[in-house]
C-alpha cells in the first residue's frame, strides 16, 4: 500500500519541482536568460575545441593542466566548504542552522556538477570517458588515485541529492521525516566532504615528479581554503534569498559562518606562510617553481601577479572579517567574503596548478596563459552551476515553507523534522 502511494506521489511532487523551475518573476527571467546565454557561449566554444583539438588553449606538452583543472580544484573546495553548515547544526545542535542547512547541501550538489563539467571538458577525447568506467574500461582502483577521485566525488554527489531529495519528498507529503533515513547521510556528508578534498590533494601531493606539490601540508591547506570560501559564498547566498523572496533568515546562522571565517581565513594564510618559509629559507628543486611564482624567473613571469593579487585579496578580507565594523555593515561583511572567494580562488587555481608543471622536469621554463576559448568555457560551466543552484534553491523553498504540498495531506501532519520545522516557522 505504502510502496504504491509513493508511486503515485513522487511523480507529482517531481511535476510540481519541474514546473516551479519555469515559473518566477521577471527578476528569475532576467538572471536565467544572462546564464543561459553565458552557458550557451561556453558551450560553443567547448564544441570548436573537440573540434579543433587542446590547441586552442593555452595548455602543452609541459604544461597539461591549465584553467579547467584550476576550477575544479577550486570547485571541490567549495563543495566540501558546504558542510560548514552542517557540523554546527547536528553536531552542536545549533536550531537555527538547521533552518539552512539544506541550502548548504543544494550548494555542494551543484558545485559537484561543475567539477565533472571541468574534468569533461579538460579531456581532449571525453569519448574515451568509459576507459576509467568500472567493469567496462580498467578503473585501476584502488592503485589509482584518480580512481579514489572518482569515487568520492560521485559519492558526494549522491549522498547530498539524496539527503536533500528525501527531506524535500518528506515534506511535500507533510510528514515528519525518518531520522534513519537522512541522518546517517548527514553525518556520513561530514567526512565524505573531508575526503573528496584530501583525496584531491592526494591526487597532487602523491606525483613523485612534481616537487611544487610534494608536501604534506597539501590536504590541510584544502581543508582549511574550503572552509573560507563555502562560508564565504554561503553568507552572500543567504542575504540574498533573505532579499529576493522574503524568506525570514536570522542574523545566527550569519554569525556563525562568519566565526568560521574569522578562524579560517587565518589558518589559510598560516599555511601558506609556513610553506613559504620551508622553501624560501630550506631552498632545493621545491623553491624553484615557488621563487618563479612569486618573483619570476629568467624573464617569465606570468604567474606573478597573480599570486601577489591573491595574497593581497586574502591579507584584506582577514583584516575586513575582523573588524567590529564589519558585525554591523552587512556591505563589509560581503565585501571580506568576496574578497576571500577571490584570493582563495586565484591561489589554489592559477596559484597552485600552474607552478606545478613550471619549470618542468626538463627544467624548461615554459609559462602558462590561458585563452578566450578556455575563458569562453570556464564561465559557460561557472553559468550553468549558478543556472542549477538557482533552480534547486528556488523548488526547495517553497516545499520547506510549506506553500507546495501534496493534495491529500492531512492537516497538523506537517512536518517537525529539523528543516521541516525551521522553514515552516520562518514562512
Amino acid at each position: 500500500m505504502a510502496a504504491t502511494r509513493h508511486l503515485l506521489d513522487y511523480p507529482r511532487f517531481l511535476g510540481r519541482l519541474l514546473w516551479m523551475s519555469t515559473d518566477g518573476s521577471w527578476r528569475f527571467y532576467t538572471w536565467m536568460t544572462v546564464l543561459t546565454a553565458i552557458t550557451l557561449v561556453g558551450a560553443n566554444a567547448w564544441a570548436h575545441q573537440l573540434a579543433e583539438g587542446m590547441a586552442l588553449t593555452g595548455m602543452s606538452d609541459h604544461v597539461s593542466w591549465g584553467l579547467y583543472i584550476a576550477n575544479f580544484t577550486f570547485g571541490v573546495g567549495l563543495a566540501a566548504g558546504a558542510v560548514m553548515m552542517v557540523i554546527p547544526a547536528y553536531l552542536y545542535h545549533d536550531h537555527e542552522m538547521h533552518d539552512v542547512t539544506l541550502i548548504g547541501e543544494l550548494l555542494a550538489i551543484a558545485a559537484i556538477f561543475m567539477c565533472l563539467l571541468f574534468i569533461v571538458v579538460d579531456m581532449g577525447r571525453p569519448d574515451r570517458f568509459w576507459h576509467i568506467m568500472p567493469g567496462i574500461g580498467r578503473f585501476n582502483w584502488p592503485v589509482s588515485m584518480l580512481s579514489w577521485d572518482v569515487v568520492v566525488l560521485n559519492g558526494y554527489l549522491f549522498i547530498n541529492l539524496h539527503i536533500c531529495g528525501y527531506l524535500l519528498y518528506m515534506r511535500f507529503l507533510g510528514r515528519k521525516p525518518r531520522k534513519q533515513w537522512y541522518l546517517p547521510f548527514v553525518f556520513l556528508s561530514i567526512f565524505w566532504a573531508i575526503s573528496i578534498h584530501s583525496v584531491t590533494a592526494f591526487l597532487y601531493s602523491g606525483l613523485g615528479g612534481r616537487p611544487f606539490w610534494n608536501s604534506a601540508l597539501l590536504a590541510p591547506r584544502f581543508i582549511a581554503s574550503a572552509f573560507v570560501t563555502g562560508p564565504a559564498f554561503v553568507i552572500v547566498l543567504l542575504q540574498v534569498i533573505r532579499r529576493f523572496t522574503g524568506l525570514p533568515i536570522g542574523e545566527g546562522p550569519l554569525r556563525t559562518l562568519t566565526a568560521v571565517m574569522r578562524v579560517t581565513v587565518l589558518l589559510n594564510l598560516f599555511m601558506l606562510g609556513s610553506e613559504l618559509f620551508t622553501a624560501f629559507y630550506t631552498g632545493g628543486s621545491h623553491a624553484t617553481a615557488v621563487r618563479y611564482l612569486f618573483f619570476g624567473s629568467h624573464g617569465h613571469h606570468a604567474l606573478v601577479p597573480w599570486i601577489w593579487t591573491a595574497v593581497a585579496l586574502n591579507i584584506a578580507s582577514a583584516v575586513l572579517v575582523h573588524l567590529p565594523a564589519t558585525r554591523r555593515n552587512v556591505g563589509l561583511l560581503n565585501l571580506a567574503c568576496a574578497l576571500a572567494f577571490s584570493g582563495v580562488w586565484i591561489e589554489k587555481g592559477m596559484g597552485l596548478i600552474i607552478p606545478g608543471f613550471v619549470p618542468s622536469t626538463l627544467h624548461e621554463v615554459v609559462e602558462y596563459v590561458p585563452t578566450l576559448t578556455e575563458w569562453k568555457i570556464t564561465a559557460g560551466i561557472w553559468a550553468f552551476g549558478l543556472m542549477v543552484l538557482t533552480v534547486a534553491v528556488k523548488v526547495a523553498l517553497p516545499v520547506l515553507s510549506g506553500q507546495i504540498a501534496a493534495s491529500h495531506a492531512a492537516p497538523g501532519k506537517s512536518g517537525h523534522g529539523d528543516e521541516a520545522t525551521g522553514a515552516k516557522q520562518a514562512a
